[in-house]
This record gives structure tokens, C-alpha cells and sequence, in this order.
């Protein structure tokens, strides 16, 4: 229950698992995933990241070229 409980308290402060598996004296990635559940302040700031990451799209310039769309849409 120690090592459960000190190997989610590395992954919540941001330790990746190839380091807690070494921490752990695990010999196999696999074998710490166990640790890898993510709680809900993870999945928050993960949504957090990607939220603020959105680029806002401009309108291309050639859709603002009125002349350059009307001699395509003619063709």
C-alpha cells in the first residue's frame, strides 16, 4: 500500500512512469502502469492545456481577394 500510494503521489507531481519504475525497482514499464489512473486535478489541467492551445483560425488571404474568388468560381 506504501509503494501504491508513493508511486501515485510521483505520477501526480508530474514524474513519468520510466522514473517511478526506477524509483519502484520495477523491471518492467508495464508493471508500473498499474500507478498510471489518472485523478480528476490530472484531467483538469490536461483540459486546461489543450483548451488554451487553441489557435484562432484567420480567414486565408486569398478568401478575402473578392477578384481572385469570382475568376476562380468562373472557371
Amino acid at each position: 500500500m506504501l509503494r501504491h500510494t508513493k508511486g501515485m503521489h510521483l505520477l501526480h507531481s508530474g514524474i513519468s512512469l520510466e522514473m517511478i519504475r526506477d524509483f519502484l525497482g520495477h523491471v518492467d514499464t508495464k508493471t508500473t502502469q498499474i500507478y498510471a489512473r489518472a485523478n480528476l486535478e490530472m484531467k483538469r489541467n490536461a483540459l486546461e492545456k489543450i483548451s488554451d492551445a487553441s489557435p484562432v483560425r484567420a480567414i486565408p488571404s486569398w478568401q478575402q481577394n473578392k477578384n481572385l474568388l469570382e475568376w476562380l468560381r468562373s472557371l
